[in-house]
């Protein structure tokens, strides 16, 4: 069996195995792939494993012996579902292996901008601290996160692991989400959400309801000391709202794991004014990524054991 990784090196860059795929057939695993390597890459693929690589609807009909592509995400926007079913080509997904990984990235954004540990290492590490000549100084105001109100749009694992986390530290929770979840926090409307919220954390899928869902209209209705967090999907965001709300201090700060086009290109964000981006890495962490691994092994072995595990189409 032809196995082909077409873009392996997010999933794995060097620090986990891919010898549980090794035992199942013969393998390829290629760092990245752009869209003119891929044709050549998998035209001999039964098996394609792949996370970002669109594989287009014409190509399908070019790849006769593939029978199986296993996406490692949640997401899978990278083939035409319906017509890989009418090729009799399996798909299947990998759920909820970053749950805790993302959740903890949340709360790595909401306790910088609350305790700014990250910029006042930076400033003592210049001598700051020297500076001010104090044994005690913080440049930005410190926040005690009891009793402050975390809003969350999506209620899925991830929101609900979010929900957790800051009903340990005494907040109080308030979320949106399509239908009212069997959970011990009050559902709120979308305008309560961001007028009520503290903290807003953005982690519902990307969809037409939710494309732009921040904008500058729900942007004005959030607190002026409220901080924007999303570690869902760029698009969420209306990023120029973003930076005019940032430059104008409707808000007081946002924390981004994602971006509208990754990596980015000249993104009004970059540079603005309280907004702190990390890399797309919510999810990376060691265990998640190993996690990941073990549900694409897992669902491909059920898939030639005759079983249909996570499929998708």
């Amino acid at each position: 069996m032809q196995i082909v990784v077409v873009d392996g090196y997010a999933l794995n860059p060097g620090d986990i195995s891919w010898d549980e795929l090794k035992k199942i057939g013969s393998l390829k695993v290629y760092d990245n792939t752009v869209p003119d390597e891929l044709f050549p890459r998998i035209e001999e693929a039964e098996v394609v494993i792949t996370n970002k690589a669109v594989i287009p609807d014409q190509m399908l009909d070019q790849l006769p012996k593939l029978k199986y592509v296993g996406v490692t995400a949640t997401g899978v926007n990278i083939i035409n579902l319906d017509l890989a079913r009418k090729k009799n080509i399996v798909v299947t997904n990998a759920p909820d292996y970053g749950t805790h990984s993302v959740a903890q990235h949340v709360f790595a954004l909401i306790l910088e901008f609350s305790n700014n540990v990250g910029r006042t290492v930076s400033a003592t590490n210049k001598g700051r601290w020297q500076e001010v000549g104090q044994w005690s100084y913080a440049d930005r105001p410190l926040k005690e996160l009891k009793g402050k109100c975390l809003g969350i749009i999506g209620m899925g694992a991830i929101g609900q692991q979010v929900a957790t986390i800051g009903a340990a530290f005494g907040m109080s929770i308030i979320y949106h989400t399509p239908t009212v979840k069997d959970v011990p926090y009050q559902y709120a409307s979308v305008n309560e959400v961001f007028t009520k919220a503290d903290f807003l954390s953005l982690n519902c899928p990307l969809n037409p309801a939710t494309e732009h869902m921040v904008n500058a209209r729900n942007l004005s209705l959030m607190k002026p000391e409220a901080i924007l967090i999303n570690t869902g999907r760029g698009q969420l965001i209306n990023e120029q709202a973003l930076v005019d709300a940032l430059q104008n201090g409707v808000i007081a700060g946002a924390g981004l794991d994602v971006l509208s086009e990754e990596p980015p290109g000249d993104n009004p964000l970059i540079g603005a004014p309280n907004c702190i981006i990390t890399p797309h890495q919510a999810w990376a962490t060691r265990e998640a990524r190993q996690r990941l691994l073990d549900i694409v092994v897992d669902n491909l072995k059920c898939f030639l054991n005759g079983e249909m595990k996570n499929v998708v189409n």
